[in-house]
């Protein structure tokens, strides 16, 4: 294909490529650098068009997605046309919703927000969501979108330019428990059944995490008939699958089901408004946090009354006569009516005192917005094996899958058993001990609970001041990240972006383009940021990312690990915790070029017995716990970022690596 020679990359696609062969499942450990989406794209490839079997590519993200789509699959479906005898069929997979419903454009379904006559309403978007939007009218959006599905050949929202806020996007789109199917008179020109009739005849379908929690939680026929999966980004899969499963009640959706049901089906359903009205005050009455015994004696019978409503509603409903014209409204009702449902039914049934679900209590994220109850499955390991990965091959792969330098904490969370799976843990491109120094600062306190102390902001300031700017901050909570800003900012001359205070992109390119500027933020920093060259030289970590001792999936799975005889802390916190450990020291490194150094300063990663299972989920640089070596070697790398253009720096200006300088 034109490239370089990897050799993690062919130890990867022949280890897939015997993978297929055999109708195994691999974990496969590639990190950034190594070329992972060619090394399985190309075998798969081969394997679909030569056999004539289907494989579905997941991805967590949306850029991991328009890279394969744009990029990869168009290199390797070009290069392998010329050894297959014809090209290979590739099609792009999505939820109902974000496609055009053209019956709805069409006036087929109810306008549930008038946004049509909204034409002067402010945008309610965040300009985080979509930048550069939230001057344009609701009214606006609308009107444009309406001209737009006219004209697309997709119907696919992300080929929308700009884009346009939830809202907006709600006036043109529904989802598939609304959908009308066979029934819809323009099921000819439906986008997504369009997109479905295209995947279920390729060789490859590019979908989406939550495309298989949809399928793992109950509705495998979302996807199309498969034999072989794909999962990119697959540290991110349990909890993906976990968060499709989790459901809500509250006042609010019950009131909002029933105001559905009589504006779409004209069913008053007394009861199931008086019940949301009752469940208000009830629910502000339960302590916040997990509800370990279960649904409270006191919320019973609101519940069972609000389920009684909903089953009401929707028998009602049948024995309605409808038309066509009505069919669209009826399905909106239906589908809120179901889904509460199934909600309630849940919430009523044995599976949170038998520990298949985790109830739990919060409190409304705005004024006003009052307390609901959010249950979540305790282990979706069963799912994902047995309705993703059973009875065909799989590949999952990602940077950071072999956590304390084994394959069985993910092995676990995928419901893999010991000897189910193989494992493959290929070469980098990075010299990581010659290319960067990871730095533990051994000599401050253990963390303690009331967030940045004075000690640690001391250290941030002296790492940031020898390296000039150029820190990558990652905090484990927003109020950390913003108490270490406002207190940097008044010490230090260089530039601090914080995390909230404009659009991630903004604040990443804005970072990438000053050598001098620092980004601090929380968890969307330790996972999403790419920036290669010496505009980031240091990444630094307050604490270890344990998860919050009040997250009640944690605190049950816990429990759960313990109840079975092992160890809950180390399967559960610190599972978690490495591997947010190695996401977040792996934005440091990210070519063959880059150099510096992450700092750790929480000394339990060398002094807890439970450091050195961290430490072996991170990269293998260089380690240190003496400041002054890592303060010299920050200067000089602060020195060549200031002196030399990026350009300069990625041609690889300083041959030597940054251990080699610290030790001159």
């Amino acid at each position: 294909m034109g490239g370089a020679r990897r050799t993690g990359q062919h130890e990867m696609a022949r280890a897939v490529a015997d993978t297929l062969d055999d109708g195994a499942h691999l974990l496969v450990q590639a990190g950034t650098g190594t070329g992972k989406s060619l090394a399985y794209l190309v075998p798969t490839l081969l394997k679909t068009v030569s056999s004539g079997q289907r494989a579905i590519v997941s991805t967590a993200t949306l850029a991991l997605q328009r890279q394969i789509l744009g990029h990869d699959l168009p290199l390797v479906t070009e290069t392998l046309t010329r050894h297959l005898g014809r090209e290979p069929d590739v099609a792009l997979l999505k939820g109902w919703h974000n496609y055009v419903c053209k019956h709805k454009v069409a006036g087929g379904y109810p306008d549930d927000e008038g946004a049509l006559f909204a034409a002067t309403e402010a945008a309610p978007s965040t300009a985080e969501e979509h930048p550069g939007e939230a001057e344009e009218s609701l009214g606006g959006q609308v009107v444009r979108l309406r001209e737009w599905a006219a004209e697309t050949d997709t119907g696919d929202r992300d080929d929308l330019v700009p884009g346009v806020s939830e809202r907006a996007w709600r006036q043109v789109s529904i989802t598939s428990l609304e959908c009308l199917g066979q029934k819809c008179p323009l099921l000819a020109e439906c986008f997504p059944e369009r997109a479905r009739a295209h995947a279920r005849e390729a060789d490859l379908v590019v979908t989406n995490h939550a495309m298989l929690g949809i399928a793992a939680t109950g509705n495998p026929k979302v996807l199309p008939e498969h034999e072989i999966l794909v999962v990119d980004e697959a540290h991110e899969l349990p909890d993906r699958v976990t968060a499709q499963a989790t459901v809500e009640l509250s006042a609010a959706v019950v009131e909002r089901t029933a105001r559905t049901a009589r504006r779409h089906a004209g069913l008053p359903l007394t009861g199931l408004q008086e019940a949301g009205e009752e469940l208000r005050p009830l629910l502000m009455a339960v302590p916040e946090g997990r509800l370990r015994s279960g649904l409270p004696e006191e919320l019973a019978p609101v519940v069972r009354a609000i389920a009684d409503g909903a089953r009401e509603g929707m028998s009602a409903m049948r024995d309605q006569q409808t038309s066509a014209s009505e069919a669209g409204a009826k399905s909106v009702a239906h589908s809120a009516l179901l889904a509460l449902f199934e909600v309630a039914d849940r919430l009523l049934s044995d599976r949170i005192s038998e520990h298949v679900d985790v109830l739990w209590c919060e409190r409304g994220r705005r004024p006003g917005e009052g307390s609901r109850l959010m249950l979540a499955p305790l282990n979706v390991a069963g799912p994902i094996a047995g309705d993703l990965l059973a009875g065909r091959s799989a590949v999952l792969t990602s940077a950071t899958l072999a956590l304390g330098g084994t394959f069985q904490a993910t092995a676990r969370s995928l419901g893999l058993a010991d000897g189910a799976y193989r494992s493959e843990l290929v070469s980098s491109p990075f010299d990581y001990g010659r290319q960067g120094i990871l730095y533990v600062a051994a000599s401050l306190a253990r963390p303690g609970r009331d967030g940045t102390d004075e000690k640690l902001l001391a250290e941030i300031a002296e790492l940031v001041t020898a390296s000039q700017g150029g820190a990558l901050g990652l905090f484990s909570s927003r109020r950390g990240a913003q108490a270490a800003a406002e207190a940097l900012r008044e010490q230090l001359e260089w530039p601090i972006l914080l995390q909230g205070d404009d659009v991630l992109p903004t604040l990443v390119r804005d970072f990438a383009a000053d050598p001098t500027a620092s980004l601090f933020g929380t968890l969307s920093l330790w996972q999403g940021v790419d920036v290669p060259g010496l505009s980031c030289r240091l990444v630094f970590i307050d604490r270890i990312p344990f998860p919050r001792p009040d997250d009640p999936v944690k605190a049950a799975r816990t429990e759960a690990v313990g109840r079975a005889g092992g160890n809950g802390f180390m399967a559960v916190s610190a599972t978690h915790a490495a591997l947010l450990l190695a996401q977040g020291a792996g934005r440091l490194i990210r070519s063959t070029t880059d150099r510096g150094v992450v700092a750790v300063l929480d000394p339990r990663l060398r002094t807890a017995r439970y450091g050195s299972f961290l430490a072996a989920s991170l990269p293998p640089l260089w380690p240190t716990t003496d400041p002054e070596v890592v303060r010299g070697a920050l200067r000089r790398l602060a020195g060549e970022a200031l002196t030399t253009d990026d350009s300069a720096a990625a041609d690889g200006s300083a041959a030597s690596g940054v251990t080699e300088s610290a030790a001159r």
